[in-house]
């Protein structure tokens, strides 16, 4: 009986460890767009959400990955959604505070000239310099689901 209480708390342990709610790194290269299935290369436009229960989801693309969403509609059952900060190579931030440019003069990976921005500042800033038009994640998937 005590061997059986002990096995029950080590998987118990073990479940609770496999399934954690944070993102792992993008392997640039190597990974897969689960939208598009092209390979993740472009750390400057990457994105990637995790759901409640540990899933990973890893996109090429911001725009990939807002058509999931849009797509799936739950964003209920997403613990955290991430889009590269542009500019920063490989630097990660949340989904919903970032704020985005679509600007002609920025490729992004599929084509909607799509960028995320940590800051509405640095937006602006490029905004001026470039062009283009600003959304929130809101607004993003609004013009998304049209």
């Amino acid at each position: 009986m005590k061997n059986l209480k002990i096995i029950t708390s080590i998987s118990f342990f073990i479940l609770l460890l496999s399934c954690k709610v944070e993102p792992r790194p993008i392997n640039y290269g190597k990974d897969a767009c689960h939208f598009c299935k092209m390979n993740i290369v472009d750390k400057q436009h990457a994105a990637q959400y995790v759901t409640k229960k540990g899933k990973q989801f890893k996109f090429d693309a911001i725009e990939c990955m807002v058509n999931d969403v849009v797509a799936k509609n739950d964003e209920n059952s997403i613990a955290k959604l991430l889009v590269a900060d542009y500019g920063t190579d490989g630097n990660m931030v949340d989904a919903t505070s970032a704020t985005y440019l679509i600007c002609k003069e920025i490729k992004s990976p599929m084509g909607a000239f799509l960028s995320a921005f940590s800051t509405n500042e640095k937006a602006m800033e490029t905004q001026k310099k470039l062009g283009g038009d600003i959304y929130t994640w809101t607004t993003l998937k609004d013009k998304y689901t049209d």
